[in-house]
């Protein structure tokens, strides 16, 4: 399962047969554990087997203030399940995710939840992508 860790939702999306790629919603944020709980319900729903989490790096590689952020979401995540936690450089995926949801004739700008779901996928395709070289 990947994530997208925005400031409000947490785009989700999980891999199928064949590597197959699906957007899997998402969840509003309110507190650190209560987001890695809501996570965790979800993962064990769709018997997820690993975590990928995106990390927002900032232009130049650095850890900004959302890198850091993203950095202690994984080490909570981490503490709360045996599961393996990955983490994914995800820059510039929002801003893709909005340019594929246009050219499908949606409007991100009335569909955050959607843009955050779709930037997940692009998480979880590069990941899987990587994997596979």
């Amino acid at each position: 399962m990947a994530l997208d860790l925005g400031e409000r939702r947490i785009g989700l999306a999980v891999s199928g047969p064949g590597s197959l790629v699906l957007p899997s919603g998402h969840l509003l944020r309110s507190k650190l554990n209560e987001d890695v709980q809501q996570v965790l319900t979800v993962a064990r729903d769709k018997s997820v087997e690993g975590f990928v989490v995106g990390i927002p790096y900032s232009l130049d590689g650095a850890e900004g203030v959302q890198a850091k952020r993203a950095l202690g979401f994984v080490k909570s995540l981490e503490k709360h399940t045996d599961l393996p936690v990955f983490s994914m450089d995800e820059r510039f995926t929002s801003v893709e995710a909005e340019g594929l949801l246009r050219e499908a004739g949606h409007q991100p700008s009335r569909q955050k939840g959607t843009v955050d779901e779709t930037a997940a996928m692009l998480i979880l395709q590069r990941f899987l992508e990587q994997q596979g070289e």
